[in-house]
């Protein structure tokens, strides 16, 4: 049996091309939607449709690596907050971050949701969902262990509440500060008085 092909290392040069390409696509996606054009995102990549193309030879794969590693920096956040702030406040501080996550994500779910063919994206990323909901179980434990958050709050509770926020707040384009607002309120509920 022959042995696979090992994948060689990728050139300085060619890894610094996909991170711009991922980086113009975050933003490009974030505004536009999953339908966003790929000659935009080459062009703010600074890269040819080519180059883009080599990399993520389908819109779907970018995508993918569009949610993936914005999951990974938010939960990689969460152990930050962890180790430089109390427990209740890391939570606050953690759910923050997740709530301007959400927010953002918002426009690109719902374009993934109304244009269709990639919307089995979001099931297929369930490895995002495990993280993300890994990460405010740590934190949530952590806080209530140190008697910071009462102790019926669920972690899935947490995440439906920063995301129904969120979602209230997409609602009225005219106040980008509400889903912090509602977070504060909401906070109140989560964490114990000192």
């Amino acid at each position: 049996m022959a042995e696979p092909a090992r994948r060689r290392p990728m050139r300085a040069d060619a890894r610094r091309n996909r991170d711009r390409i991922v980086a113009a696509a975050q933003e490009v996606f974030a505004a536009d939607g999953a339908r966003a054009s790929l000659e935009e995102i080459a062009r703010r990549a600074g890269v040819g449709s080519a180059t883009l193309h080599r990399h993520f030879p389908t819109r779907r794969s970018l995508l993918d690596v569009v949610f993936h590693d914005r999951v990974e920096a938010l939960c990689a956040k969460a152990g930050e907050h962890a180790d430089r702030r109390e427990p209740g406040d890391a939570l606050v501080a953690w759910l923050g971050d997740l709530n301007v996550y959400a927010a953002a994500s918002h426009g690109l779910v719902s374009s993934l949701l109304r244009d269709g063919p990639d919307a089995d994206l979001l099931k297929r990323n369930d490895d995002c969902q495990a993280m993300i909901t890994a990460a405010a179980g740590e934190l949530l434990d952590r806080a209530q262990r140190a008697g910071a958050a009462r102790p019926g709050v669920r972690v899935e509770d947490l995440l439906a509440l920063v995301s129904a926020l969120s979602l209230a707040a997409e609602q009225r384009d005219d106040d980008e500060g509400r889903a912090n607002r509602l977070l504060d309120i909401a906070v109140n509920g989560v964490l114990l008085p000192r």
